[in-house]
């Protein structure tokens, strides 16, 4: 049964250069997850430190029902992304509004993360129009590696920083340089490093594409460009490899006995992909027939199982996974509407052999249930028809509605076991209200949570069982 709700919130030679690239990612992959202990321990690059919305380095003993405490907010331009965090920092990447200047423009600031000053801005011309009427901002994260931050712009433009100044190292134009036919939505996928490799979706096409109008993806024909890697300290292309288009997923390592492939949900389905020389070891179909229909999560992985979902046609489905092929365990019906899950734009977290998201489309048919790994038996479904984002933390689920209400339910097969509710879209005192959409996993942090709305990013320090914050 569920709880009553609470009150809303107040507040070389070939050679060489190939064995050191080796090195370096098998080294790296040792762990799975790059950079610095100190930013594992934190939030660099979408969904965390281990790609799967975990937060890895929380505060342990929080009260869940008290209500946090506001602690600062910053005012953004247009996008959807939320920022990352290392060394004690926040990056935040959006797009200044271009109605004053006459110029909008991308860019990147670092704030402190515990006051919510402004260290530095960034910016860079941008010349983007969604085919959709969506705001013209980006949509992914930056990542952090060392003393290196990576940005990837809604309309393809790569970018790699010094953490300390934000000043530019290099920088790519992917969608001039490999040929790429505008996406629905743009670029929607984050970086990934990899030892010493910056990893990209892209999804080229042929020279003689170009004239082909944006949008019209059925007639665009890929050009072995879906996943791209350059050289993390010059920029230089290293290999491009897998004829797809792009999704708005973003790539994710995966260990597979002694080696380390990419997992790329590009728009057709899922490669593997050797990231040392960018061999794709296999391919999984798994798309819906209509042409607007996106592929957007973050695969899920469990050892060698491997999790996909998209919400128009297709479904869910868990591979069994090894270095030159998959297989499946599990699929949903394609001739069925009912779904084991239907992910959208909102990655699910696994849990103790549970997978805890949001199902659905749009919200009429939307809802957020647990159904079981293994086998896809939905364990239990919220009836209210809401869309969502979760991010794990420690045995809690915290739960971002769209319309800025954060639920907090305790990791539960059995039922849905809410513990509080924080209504974040009305304001209080300083604390300003969060608005829709709020379609960005929130990121944890010790005790401190951010959750991003339109225009907005609140900071929240969580309540603390055992001292006052």
């Amino acid at each position: 049964m569920l709880r009553p709700l609470r009150d809303a919130v107040r507040p070389s030679t070939i050679l060489v250069p190939f064995l050191l690239s080796l090195l370096a990612v098998t080294a790296n992959a040792q762990t799975v997850s790059t950079g610095s202990e100190l930013q594992l321990r934190e939030w660099p690059r979408f969904l965390g430190a281990d790609f799967d919305g975990v937060a890895a380095n929380a505060a342990k003993n929080i009260d869940w029902v008290q209500d946090p405490r506001f602690m600062w907010s910053i005012d953004l331009g247009e996008g959807y992304g939320i920022g990352s965090v290392a060394g004690g920092k926040y990056f935040q990447f959006d797009a200044e509004d271009g109605r004053l200047s006459k110029e909008s423009r991308e860019r990147l600031r670092c704030f402190d993360l515990k006051t919510g000053r402004v260290v530095w801005t960034k910016s860079e011309p941008l010349v983007y129009r969604d085919l959709y009427g969506y705001e013209a901002g980006p949509r992914s994260s930056p990542t952090i590696t060392g003393e290196k931050v990576l940005t990837y712009g809604v309309s393809g433009q790569l970018i790699c920083r010094r953490v300390t100044d934000g000043e530019p190292l290099w920088s790519v134009d992917t969608n001039d340089r490999f040929g790429v036919v505008q996406n629905f939505f743009g670029v929607g996928s984050s970086p990934m490093v990899l030892g010493d490799l910056v990893i990209v979706m892209v999804g080229g096409s042929p020279e003689e594409d170009q004239s082909i109008p944006p949008g019209q993806l059925d007639r665009v024909i890929p050009d072995g460009s879906a996943a791209v890697a350059f050289d993390l300290n010059t920029g230089k292309l290293r290999w491009k490899c897998g004829d797809d288009l792009a999704s708005y997923s973003s790539p994710r390592p995966i260990r597979l006995g002694d080696e380390t492939l990419v997992l790329l949900f590009a728009r057709g389905g899922l490669l593997a992909i050797d990231p040392v020389d960018g061999q794709v070891r296999w391919r999984h179909e798994h798309r819906a027939s209509i042409l607007e229909s996106v592929n957007a999560i973050m695969p899920v992985v469990d050892g060698d199982r491997v999790f996909v979902s998209e919400c128009y046609q297709v479904g869910s489905v868990l591979l069994k996974v090894s270095s030159d092929a998959a297989e499946v365990v599990w699929q949903d019906d394609r001739g069925r509407r009912d779904k084991a899950m239907r992910s959208h734009w909102s990655t699910p977290v696994l849990v103790g052999g549970y997978l805890y998201g949001c199902s659905g489309r749009n919200a009429p048919d939307s809802d957020f249930r647990c159904i079981e790994f293994a086998t896809g038996e939905v364990r239990w479904v919220d009836p209210r028809r809401i869309r969502s984002s979760v991010t794990l933390v420690g045995d809690h689920l915290l739960v971002v509605e769209e319309r800025g209400r954060v639920q907090v339910l305790k990791v539960n097969p059995a039922e849905m076991e809410e513990i509080a509710v924080w209504d974040l879209s009305e304001g209080q005192g300083d604390r300003p209200p969060l608005r829709y959409p709020c379609w960005s996993a929130p990121v944890v942090v010790g005790n401190q949570l951010l959750v991003r709305g339109n225009r907005q990013v609140i900071s929240l320090a969580l309540a603390s069982k055992n001292r006052e914050n």
